[in-house]
């Protein structure tokens, strides 16, 4: 954009909302320039920070009218660069839009805005006896509307499912600035096409959610956790896939490996002195002695499996030590190289103890560190690539492409939770087909024709004759 388009982007956009909701002074700019992915660094040329679905509606008609590309964000804890605005234009933070509407005991429903942090609606729900499930890495700052564009996922996710599984309904504002109220409030509903469905996880490319209605379940009323320790990646993948196999459903099932313990020991939580990896197990319920007979069975199978060792947390502060160092790991992990790139693949989970093999003989290879940790109980894995610097990039593309050829070949996805975005857009042919590919720029040229909001996200660019 000119000097002189983003000035009429702003005299415009002050008119439909105020002064102090309109920002473009260059400390902003650079605060809404990234995320926590290693996408890049993209400064918008206005930040807007709307306080209504009226306000979103009319921010997005306005660069409509003017022609200016548009890109959503809330906390900017992303991993795939989706909130990022690659051709500048107008950042609209849905962030001020944060209060929880209402928590109905008797419908086991909320219904909040997108700027509510995802940990609060954790902690008011489960203050009345309730429960929402969902928990990525980042609960404690990461927003819901962020977590419905990503259709985020977590740790509990092995037993409860993604954020799509509580999304009943939505008010979504289109690229257009049309409002639609889509889906219910009852847990059932199948009148007409499933267009919840199709809003949550499409990234902010469809349009925004400016109000969510959101299922919660009764609150388990005990909860037990168990560190497994043993002496190899390899052993630990086999054993998570055996308690599976048992017929144990545990609500987590995390595994770090070698690196990722080497990386977050010592940081508030202490892991035996020769661990070789562990595995977080979790169960819940509401009878404490069955929760205590479900851990036994799985530390047996697990130590028929190689485990060293199963530790039992013997109150709530030891559990939360424990689920605190398995929060760090990703940011630990930049203390043993400068530099990583996370990828977040899926694999069947038969196939888990070949995907950790393959990974660390890649990383051999090509002599580069791969820590290997994440939500295992569903074949979710988070690969980082570590590194000491730009002279190594061409070589982590290489381990990147091989990673996700790897993946897809074992028959899993390139990306279980993080998104598409930027960073994974001229993958995703790897795993979908042309006429796939071809039928999802469809739907998006249907719903943003003048491809103004978040442009060039998701997919892979076109070749340009």
């Amino acid at each position: 954009m000119t000097e002189e388009s983003v000035a009429r982007a702003h005299d415009a956009l002050v008119e439909v909302l105020s002064p102090g909701q309109v920002r473009r002074d260059e400390s902003t700019r650079e605060s809404y320039s990234r995320d926590e992915s290693d996408a890049g660094v993209f400064p918008p040329d206005l930040v807007v920070f709307p306080e209504s679905t009226t306000q979103v509606s009319a921010v997005f008609r306005t660069c409509q009218a003017l022609g200016v590309p548009f890109t959503p964000c809330g906390a900017r804890s992303g991993k795939s660069g989706g909130s990022l605005p690659l051709r500048g234009g107008v950042a609209v933070s849905l962030e001020r839009m944060n209060r929880i509407l209402d928590v109905s005991v008797e419908d086991l429903t909320a219904v909040v805005q997108p700027g509510v942090v995802t940990g609060e609606l954790m902690r008011v729900a489960e203050e009345k006896g309730l429960f929402y499930p969902p928990d990525p890495n980042s609960w404690e700052f990461c927003t819901l509307g962020g977590n419905v564009a990503e259709n985020a996922g977590g740790p509990r996710a092995l037993k409860y499912g993604v954020t799509r599984d509580y999304v009943l309904g939505l008010e979504w504002v289109l690229p257009d600035g049309e409002v639609l109220r889509v889906g219910r409030r009852t847990i059932k509903g199948v009148a007409g096409y499933d267009l919840v469905g199709l809003f949550v996880g499409s990234e902010g490319t469809l349009g925004v959610a400016t109000e969510i209605t959101l299922q919660l379940i009764p609150r388990p009323r005990h909860v037990k956790t168990a560190l497994v320790v043993f002496d190899s990646v390899h052993g630990a993948a086999r054993a998570i896939t055996a308690v599976l196999a048992a017929g144990i459903l545990p609500r987590t099932l995390e595994l770090i490996d070698e690196t990722a313990l080497e990386a977050v020991d010592g940081r508030g939580f202490n892991f035996p002195p020769g661990s070789g990896a562990a595995v977080i197990a979790e169960v819940d319920g509401n009878v404490e002695e069955g929760l205590f007979t479900e851990l036994a069975e799985l530390g047996e199978i697990c130590e028929r499996h190689g485990a060293r060792e199963v530790l039992v947390a013997q109150d709530e502060s030891q559990r939360e030590k424990l689920w605190a160092a398995r929060r760090l790991v990703s940011r630990a992990l930049r203390a043993l190289k400068p530099h990583k790139i996370s990828e977040d693949i899926v694999v069947p989970r038969s196939r888990i103890p070949d995907i950790i093999l393959a990974l660390k003989a890649l990383g051999e290879e090509l002599g580069l560190r791969v820590a290997t940790y994440g939500h295992a109980g569903d074949g979710n894995l988070h690969a980082n690539i570590l590194y000491d610097g730009p002279h190594q990039r061409p070589l982590v593309e290489t381990a990147i492409l091989r990673m996700l050829e790897l993946t897809v070949s074992m028959g899993g996805t390139i990306t279980g939770e993080h998104g598409v975005g930027l960073a994974k857009r001229e993958y995703l042919a790897m795993e979908q087909s042309e006429a796939l590919l071809r039928l999802q720029r469809r739907l998006k040229h249907f719903f943003d024709p003048s491809d103004l909001l978040n442009p060039e996200k998701i997919f892979p660019a076109l070749e340009r004759s």
